[in-house]
């Protein structure tokens, strides 16, 4: 992809909107964001500082929309953005960011840092400013239809081997279902124990749902590059299929930005409101457990910490779902430091696992969690988020700690009641 430097301002430009301009206006520049972001905290370098990511955002706001930063142009008094300031901030707007919202967390003024960067990145991906293995990853996703590009082949291939293996047949196509399920590509090629656990999971609980063949792909790599167009593309194929289904609800699997995409930026990306309504996996777990369809048994008694996902989490805020069905099959379940809606990101949100030059900064940020177990000593991770997984595990094998990661949905299935489970 080339470089177009105009076409990019003139996106950038039309991303600063009342929200953004009003964010601007009121940053005290007090600096506490930085000591929000673990790229700055493991780093200590002040280019990572948060509300410094966006200064191509903020000089073209102040020179566009602001008297005095119109003033300053005509005079000579400041310089207008150049193709170098795009150059230059690549790397902190897409490898040092994974959109955790955790700055936006403690902003004193309420600013949403994280929004801006979202909105920041839309400009940089339209002028070519943005890193290979995303352009690639959103490209696979457009045409192949999975950002990992995974295709409906490998999908029955992965599921005949769970058919294989439970017994059950999945639902493929079904109409009029309740439920509509996505997948991430990780978890049909990393972890297709998750497509097993949901299929034995959805068994017990006598849940009605089904797989598209037009949209089972989760992932949507358009919002973590920072393309609308893009976005709105991969969020019109889940709504046309699920739709053309009938079905009552589109489940979110364990994945972050995907959860994000398709029920937060979705409805105002396509401008209007789904005939659906979307779920969350761990929504769903907790409900079916509450309305007692879903009989579990048994709890493990090996200490264990759970990684709250940031998207999920603090940004989706699914937070007690997860702790109450780890009450359920976790004896010895135990919180971090700062967990919840203030938990420290796995590193590799926002597209930043995907993007190869950002691994080096990526494994070394990972200090902040190997701090967050180590003090509390525990063996076994959980987590519900197959990209989380992914990077928890690198980061876990570059430091040679022992340390099991395992999925939340995979815990509940292995605690099925025996009648239910069989």
């Amino acid at each position: 992809m080339g470089h177009d430097f105009a076409k990019g301002v003139a996106a950038l430009d039309r991303q600063i909107d009342s929200r953004i301009a009003a964010y601007f206006s009121s940053c005290v520049h007090c600096g506490l964001c930085a000591e929000a972001c673990l790229f700055y905290t493991e780093t200590n370098d002040p280019r990572y500082t948060p509300i410094y990511k966006l200064e191509p955002m903020r000089r073209l706001w102040k020179e566009k929309h602001t008297f005095w930063g119109k003033f300053a142009i005509k005079l000579g008094l400041s310089k207008p953005l150049t193709e170098q300031d795009f150059a230059d901030w690549e790397e902190l707007v897409y490898d040092s960011c994974t959109l955790c919202g955790r700055c936006s967390m403690v902003c004193p003024v309420g600013n949403d840092i994280t929004y801006m960067i979202r909105k920041e990145r839309e400009g940089f991906s339209v002028a070519g400013y943005s890193p290979p293995g995303l352009q690639e990853a959103t490209h696979r996703a457009l045409t192949i239809g999975s950002p990992m590009g995974i295709t409906l082949k490998t999908l029955q291939a992965a599921l005949s081997h769970v058919e294989k293996n439970t017994g059950l047949k999945i639902p493929m196509d079904q109409p009029g279902a309740d439920y509509m399920t996505l997948f991430s590509s990780m978890e049909v090629v990393n972890f297709p124990e998750y497509i097993e656990s949901v299929a034995r999971i959805f068994d017990a609980a006598q849940v009605s749902w089904t797989i598209s063949s037009e949209a089972f792909e989760a992932t949507n790599s358009g919002i973590q590059i920072g393309s609308s167009e893009a976005a709105k593309e991969l969020v019109s194929r889940v709504v046309n299929a699920a739709e053309s289904l009938g079905v009552k609800y589109v489940i979110s699997p364990e994945c972050g930005h995907a959860y994000t995409a398709i029920r937060w930026e979705g409805p105002n990306l396509i401008g209007r409101p789904y005939k659906f309504e979307i779920i969350h996996i761990l929504e769903l777990l907790d409900q079916l457990q509450k309305a007692g369809r879903l009989s579990l048994s048994g709890s493990t008694d090996i200490p264990l910490t759970f990684h709250d996902p940031c998207q999920i989490v603090r940004r989706g805020g699914v937070i007690e779902p997860p702790r109450d069905l780890l009450a359920k099959v976790a004896a010895n379940f135990v919180e971090m430091g700062d967990h919840g809606d203030m938990n420290w990101c796995c590193g590799g949100g926002g597209g930043v696992s995907a993007n190869e030059r950002a691994d080096g900064l990526r494994l070394k940020v990972f200090d902040r969690k190997q701090q967050q177990i180590e003090a509390l000593g525990v063996k076994t991770l959980v987590t519900a988020c197959a990209n989380c997984r992914i990077v928890l595990e690198e980061g876990i094998e570059d430091r040679d700690m022992d340390v099991d990661v395992i999925g939340l949905t995979e815990l509940v299935a292995e605690h099925l009641a025996a009648k239910a489970a069989s």
